[in-house]
C-alpha cells in the first residue's frame, strides 16, 4: 500500500498540468501513488498521460464532464493511501511538501490532518512575495501558531485559514466524513474543514509555505462568481451554529452572498430572481440593495452602463 495518495483533478488545462505533476515527482518523499482524474478534457490531456509510464501514476479519465466535485470524487475513491491531499491541476507542492507534514500525522496518531501555508505564484511559475505575505494575512494564517489549532471551527469558519491543497489528511477520516459533497462545484472545501470541526477532528497547522497556489485571470469573472455564490449560499444555509458569534457572521456572510448575487444576476438581466435576492439579503447593505433594485428597473443597455460606472468608481 502506498503511504500517500495524491489526486490531482484536471480539466483542460494540459499547459499547466505537467507542472504540478512534476512537483509531485519531485517530492524529497517517494512512497506515494498519484491519481490524475480528468473531467473529460478535449485539449489533448489524455495524450500528454500517455507519456507517463511511472506505475505510481494512474489516470482516471471520464469521457464526458461530470462536474468538477464528482470528478475530484472519484480521485478520492480510487485512493488506497493511508494519507491523502487533493490539490488543483494549476497549483504546485514544493518538494518537502509530503516529507514535513507526513511526519506530523505519524508523530501523533490522534491527529487528523496537518495544513501548511503557501506561496502566490503567477501564470509563469513565479513567486510574489508581497501578494503572498498579503494572502497569509488575510485568511488569519499569520496569527496561527504552529502546532494543534484548540479554537478550530472559528479558525475553519471565521478565518477559512487551511487551504485543502495545502492540506495533507488521514484517509480514513475523510472516509468517515464522505469527503467533499457530490455536486458541489464551489466552497466545498470550507464545508468540508466546518464538518471536520464540528465532527471533533484534530488540525494542526505548520506555517511554512509549502505549496505554490497559481493565481490567473481565469479565476475571474462573473460567469465563474454567479455558480460560486450560488454554492456559497447552499453552504451557509447547511449550518446552525450553537455559537452566537459564529450565528451572527454566517448570517451576515449569508445576507451578503445573497445580495451580491442579487446584484450580480440583475446585471445579467434575470431581473425577478435578483430582485428576490437583493430583497433578502438586504439587510447586509441597505444602500446597495436600493440601488440594486433601482436598477432593475432601467433598460437592459442603461442597466449596463450604470453598473460598469459603478465597478469603475469602487476601483
Amino acid at each position: 500500500m502506498s503511504k500517500i495518495s495524491i489526486c490531482i483533478p484536471t480539466f483542460n488545462r494540459v499547459n499547466l498540468l505537467p507542472y504540478a505533476i512534476e512537483s509531485v515527482m519531485q517530492q524529497s518523499y517517494q512512497d506515494f501513488e498519484l491519481i490524475i482524474c480528468d473531467d473529460g478534457s478535449s485539449d489533448g490531456t489524455s495524450n500528454l498521460m500517455s507519456q507517463y509510464t511511472d506505475k505510481r501514476i494512474k489516470y482516471i479519465r471520464h469521457h464526458q464532464n461530470v462536474g468538477k466535485s464528482n470528478n475530484m470524487r472519484s480521485g478520492f475513491n480510487a485512493a488506497i493511501g493511508e494519507y491523502f491531499i487533493k490539490f488543483d491541476d494549476d497549483d504546485r507542492l514544493t518538494p518537502d511538501f509530503l516529507a514535513r507534514t507526513v511526519a506530523i500525522l505519524k508523530q501523533d496518531s490522534s491527529l487528523d490532518f496537518v495544513g501548511t501555508d503557501h506561496w502566490i505564484i503567477d501564470i509563469n511559475n513565479a513567486r510574489n512575495d508581497e501578494l503572498t505575505q498579503e494572502n497569509s494575512r488575510r485568511w488569519g494564517r499569520t496569527k496561527l501558531s504552529a502546532g494543534i489549532v484548540d479554537n478550530l471551527l472559528e479558525v475553519v469558519f471565521i478565518y477559512q485559514s487551511f487551504q485543502v491543497g495545502a492540506t495533507l489528511f488521514r484517509l480514513q477520516t475523510l472516509q468517515e466524513l464522505g469527503f467533499m459533497l457530490p455536486n458541489m462545484q464551489n466552497c466545498e472545501d470550507n464545508d468540508l474543514f466546518v464538518r471536520l470541526a464540528l465532527a471533533g477532528k484534530k488540525g494542526y497547522y505548520l506555517p511554512e509555505l509549502l505549496m505554490e497556489y497559481r493565481y490567473h485571470t481565469e479565476q475571474q469573472g462573473i460567469n465563474r462568481a454567479i455558480p460560486y455564490l450560488f454554492d456559497k449560499i447552499r453552504y451557509l444555509e447547511s449550518y446552525k451554529f450553537e455559537s452566537e458569534k459564529l450565528e451572527i457572521i454566517r448570517k451576515t456572510r449569508l445576507a451578503e452572498a445573497k445580495l451580491i448575487l442579487g446584484l450580480r444576476l440583475i446585471e445579467k438581466g434575470e431581473m425577478q430572481a435578483g430582485r428576490e435576492l437583493v430583497l433578502a439579503g438586504k439587510s447586509f447593505s441597505h444602500t446597495k440593495a436600493w440601488i440594486g433594485l433601482g436598477l432593475s428597473l432601467l433598460p437592459g443597455g442603461l442597466c449596463d452602463r450604470v453598473f460598469n460606472v459603478l465597478r469603475r468608481v469602487q476601483r
